[in-house]
């Protein structure tokens, strides 16, 4: 299933943009102290690295995501996810927007 609208958060209005606008996020913060971010990765190939582990949700598009030591590209869509180990790095490659929610943690 995929997440349509999140409540009960405090949102960060300033956008993080990484990648000369090819990926552009806002932070969430939940009452309980969680964060979270959700945003747009636009057609490119990026890598990224991660500090704690990360749970990408796709909520929109689609993406091609490979792990940090593996030659595998495995390709997701609107409601699925994938898992990111922490202190790592992951491939990204979107040939159309690609709408996601960042779990940390």
């Amino acid at each position: 299933m995929t997440t349509e609208k999140i409540d009960g958060v405090s949102v960060t209005t300033q956008a993080n943009v990484y990648f000369d606008g090819k990926c552009v996020s806002h932070n969430l913060t939940y009452p309980d102290g969680t964060k979270k971010s959700v945003g747009v990765v636009l057609p490119a190939t990026l890598t990224f690295g991660t500090g704690a582990p990360e749970i990408m949700e796709c909520v929109g598009g689609s993406c091609e995501y490979q792990l940090d030591g593996t030659d595998a590209w495995v390709k997701v869509g609107a409601g699925e996810k994938f898992s990111v180990p922490g202190n790592s790095k992951f491939n990204i490659r979107v040939t159309e927007a690609f709408h996601y929610i960042c779990h940390y943690g």
